[in-house]
């Protein structure tokens, strides 16, 4: 996935990257107040800092961010979009900016070096909330968005074959092999928690010859038409909808969880102990559903991720334009 190829690449280099990207900025001047957070401005006078890493989704949910921060009455400087993951963690950790929303299954594998993610969504974000309080992070409470692999197969192939979980792709991966193609990333093909560990989870055999490598946004279109049976996809992927895809559940639970949580600085939030309830009724909103609309109006319609997330805001009552 981006996020996970992006945080180990970044490692190497993670001062140049958050030295870069916290060289620049600007102050966020949304005309916004109080809408169903922020009641009373509990953080006027607060001067803070968003991050996210720069992808549609970081972006969106740096905005959103943001954004409620200004409502309650923060003045906010908006350095979204670093490039990798660390120098986004690294901002935050270091107190360079205040605050991101992170993936539970990024902290506990890329940035705590876990080796085996946790099955149980809740359990795993109180492992990481636990685990990064000494390093001067706060993971407030994650939202149900989910941001992992899945495969996924069009309208006309779902009718043909009837598979809804991936127990259902292996079944028919034995009963009829040349039924199960798939096209998928290299760095899936290739990672433990990616294919090869699919594979072995759900005993599937699926023939090389029947597996095509290719770019993430090949291998959308080339689901939707059919090409291969079954693409690889991000759970709150845009196109997903867009496309009228239908994902695979992965019954076994053998996808990390990647639930969005808030990651907040602790001395930011001892400070401001309001950013907790400012976000909680935002994050309890973000599910898969709401992240595909989301990501579709950015990767489909062309439209600005910040504005993207202003509209949301305003269309969910959270905040009051004017």
């Amino acid at each position: 996935m981006r996020r996970r190829l992006c945080a180990v690449l970044a490692v190497a280099f993670v001062a140049g990257v958050t030295g870069c990207g916290l060289t620049s900025g600007s102050p966020m001047v949304d005309d916004v107040r109080p809408g169903s957070i922020g009641q009373g401005e509990p953080l006027k006078g607060a001067d803070l800092t968003v991050t996210s890493k720069e992808f549609t989704e970081q972006l969106i949910l740096g905005a959103i961010m943001g954004i409620a921060f200004e409502a309650a009455g923060a003045d906010v400087l908006d350095r979204t979009g670093i490039q990798g993951s660390v120098g986004a963690r690294e901002a935050v950790k270091g107190g360079d900016a205040d605050g991101m929303y992170e993936y539970t299954g990024t902290a506990w594998i890329t940035y705590l070096g876990n080796s085996e993610p946790i099955a149980d969504p809740q359990k795993q974000w109180e492992a990481v909330r636990d685990a990064d309080a000494k390093n001067g992070l706060t993971w407030l409470p994650p939202a149900s968005l989910n941001n992992t692999y899945a495969l996924a197969m069009n309208q006309a192939n779902f009718k043909k074959y009837g598979t809804k979980t991936l127990s259902d792709v292996a079944a028919l991966s034995k009963s009829d092999p040349s039924a199960v193609t798939l096209c998928v990333e290299g760095e899936f093909a290739n990672r433990a928690d990616g294919l090869p560990g699919m594979q072995k989870a759900y005993g599937m055999d699926v023939p090389a010859g029947n597996i095509t490598q290719m770019d993430t946004g090949i291998i959308y279109t080339q689901a939707a038409k059919g090409s291969c049976t079954y693409g690889e996809v991000f759970t709150t992927d845009g196109r997903i909808k867009s496309m009228n895809l239908v994902v695979m559940q992965d019954d076994k639970k053998f996808f990390p969880n990647y639930n969005a949580a808030p990651s907040i600085n602790s001395e930011t939030l001892k400070e401001y102990p309001a950013i907790a309830d400012v976000l909680d009724p935002i994050t309890r909103r973000l599910d898969n559903a709401v992240a595909q609309e989301l990501n579709a109006k950015v990767d489909v319609a062309g439209e600005d991720p910040h504005q993207v997330a202003l509209d949301w805001m305003v269309g969910e009552g959270f905040v009051r334009e004017g």
